[in-house]
């Protein structure tokens, strides 16, 4: 289990958290949402040591992360899908993949299960990653964090600007690590990728913490959504 706690971060003397606390169990998706500006983002980075802490704390399993480089936190068997995919755009499909491989030197076997996910990757190998679609590119992305053997997956807007059957694919992904007993963290702001996907959402409003729903009661009002989210 991922627990943050009470944490606090930012970029310099500008603070976006405040004591922000949540838990991301294995086997269930949580879902981040809130306006544009809430703070979203920032906490993904907090996570993987990409923005420092200036309080609270984070864990897995109990052992403590907080104090961990980034590198560090990653080999811990945490990926990380940001926003915007970071691929390294001029190297291959094939060696974008083998950067994801090298977090954890992973072998060849964990390359085939990856590419066994995502079989158009395979086909486009050779293929430099900045000519790859929209979709294969956030499928790059998603195959690179697959590569560490999540114990935790952390997806930052994964549907953004891609088309329904890409969406889809991604959707049915984030699924099979669920069921699959990974610990899936999703930052989305679609109200229907929310309702059809998390077992929990939490809600966060300038950086801090405003509501958590489960899924009974996102089943029983799903209008919850809606208003946390709207204009």
């Amino acid at each position: 289990m991922l627990e943050v706690n009470g944490i606090e971060a930012g970029y310099g003397d500008l603070r976006i958290l405040f004591d922000l606390s949540l838990t991301a169990r294995a086997g269930e998706i949580t879902c981040i949402a809130g306006r544009n500006g809430a703070g979203k983002t920032t906490l993904m980075k907090a996570i993987m040591g990409l923005v420092p802490l200036s309080g609270g704390a984070i864990s897995l399993d109990g052992a403590p992360l907080s104090a961990l480089p980034a590198h560090r936190i990653a080999r811990e068997r945490i990926g990380y899908i940001p926003q915007g995919r970071r691929l390294f755009t001029e190297l291959t499909v094939a060696e974008n993949i083998e950067i994801g491989l090298m977090v954890r030197r992973s072998g060849r076997d964990v390359r085939e299960r990856v590419l066994d996910i995502f079989p158009r990757l395979r086909e486009r190998l050779n293929q430099r990653a900045e000519t790859l679609s929209g979709g294969e590119q956030q499928m790059l992305a998603t195959a690179r964090a697959l590569c560490v053997e999540p114990r935790v997956l952390l997806l930052d807007e994964p549907t953004e600007g891609l088309q329904p059957s890409m969406i889809e694919q991604i959707r049915q992904v984030v699924q099979r690590m669920r069921d699959e007993g990974v610990a899936v963290l999703l930052v989305e702001q679609r109200v229907d990728a929310i309702l059809s996907l998390a077992d929990k959402v939490v809600f966060i409003e300038n950086g801090r913490n405003l509501e958590t729903v489960g899924r009974e009661a996102l089943e029983s009002d799903p209008g919850v959504v809606a208003r946390h989210l709207g204009v």
